[in-house]
């Protein structure tokens, strides 16, 4: 028998890529991040997530588009709206930012939200990005590293934490609040072989980059393989991100590569996830409205989810 599988949602809205956004979302705004989080909330999804961009190049535009909520304060902005959901990162670009002040912003998330914060990590990929804050985007995978580290310092219970390393060193500075949890879960995200072997050695979860199942589970073998070799024993949450799915028949083109059907179907489909080793995945809807996802969340809450 697999596993039990929890699940959550990267937020509609508060990232619109042409990848992944639903027309609906152009127009939408803080009252359909507000719906979508509660219907989250109510009904039993693990998470809500949010994406990290401080600004688009025009040459990246037409793909990527410029709408990207700053993940702190739209995180902030639901939990005083909520009451269990965890807040994830998925991720932020940490090399954009000093730790200090990464830290800072997201210790006062958790400590706000009561200790909901999951930081999710990843190296970026928009060099033009990189070079408007000054930030080193060729070294962007050691200043990764290196930043979980001082992560793992700022984001403990020490009012005056110290890290001394290649690219940051602080001591003697005092920061509160401190996080509300005594461990602020760090998840890696991103596919690449040095993303995964950062996640074995540095995470304590991993959100890969859209994986298909037929390279997944290799991809979490060579995963727990490298954190056995480095003699890592505590356990490490690995995700999945789903295909798009639709609880039911749609009666609309909703894409050849979605899910869509009955829920014993569906929940037989996803429980291959939990087979490979995975403990959450990430879900997605394809939807025309933000009724239908709304909709199309709390049947796979009632429907799909109990048989995970």
């Amino acid at each position: 028998m697999s596993p039990t599988v929890v699940y959550g949602i990267q937020l509609p809205v508060q990232s619109q890529s042409t990848l992944y956004a639903e027309p609906w979302e152009a127009a939408a705004g803080p009252d359909d991040l507000l719906a979508v989080a509660r219907t989250a909330d109510a009904h039993g999804f693990d998470y809500v997530a949010c994406c990290d961009h401080v600004a688009i190049p025009r040459r990246l535009a037409g793909a990527m588009s410029t709408v990207w909520y700053d993940p702190v304060a739209t995180l902030a902005y639901l939990a005083a709206a909520t009451e269990r959901v965890r807040l994830l990162s998925h991720v932020a670009v940490v090399g954009l930012r000093h730790p200090l002040v990464t830290a800072k912003a997201y210790a006062t998330l958790d400590h706000l939200s009561g200790g909901r914060l999951v930081l999710g990590v990843g190296a970026g990929h928009v060099q033009e990005e990189f070079e408007a804050v000054g930030a080193d985007f060729a070294g962007r995978g050691g200043v990764l590293d290196e930043t979980i580290d001082a992560l793992r310092a700022a984001l403990g219970p020490e009012e005056y934490p110290e890290h001394a390393g290649e690219r940051f060193a602080f001591r003697d500075l005092g920061q509160r609040p401190r996080p509300a949890q005594d461990r602020v879960p760090v998840w890696v995200g991103g596919s690449s072989p040095a993303a995964v072997r950062r996640a074995a050695l540095k995470g304590d979860g991993w959100l890969p980059q859209g994986d298909p199942r037929d390279r997944l589970a290799g991809q979490i073998a060579k995963l727990r393989r490298l954190r056995a070799e480095a003699g890592i024993e505590a356990p490490i949450t690995v995700g999945a991100i789903t295909e798009a799915l639709y609880v039911g028949e749609p009666g609309w083109d909703t894409g050849r590569r979605a899910l869509t059907g009955k829920p014993q179907a569906l929940a037989e489909s996803l429980r291959a996830y939990g087979a490979m080793g995975v403990a959450q995945i990430q879900v997605r809807f394809r939807s025309r409205s933000r009724t239908e996802l709304t909709d199309q969340m709390a049947a796979f809450a009632t429907e799909v989810a109990p048989h995970l």
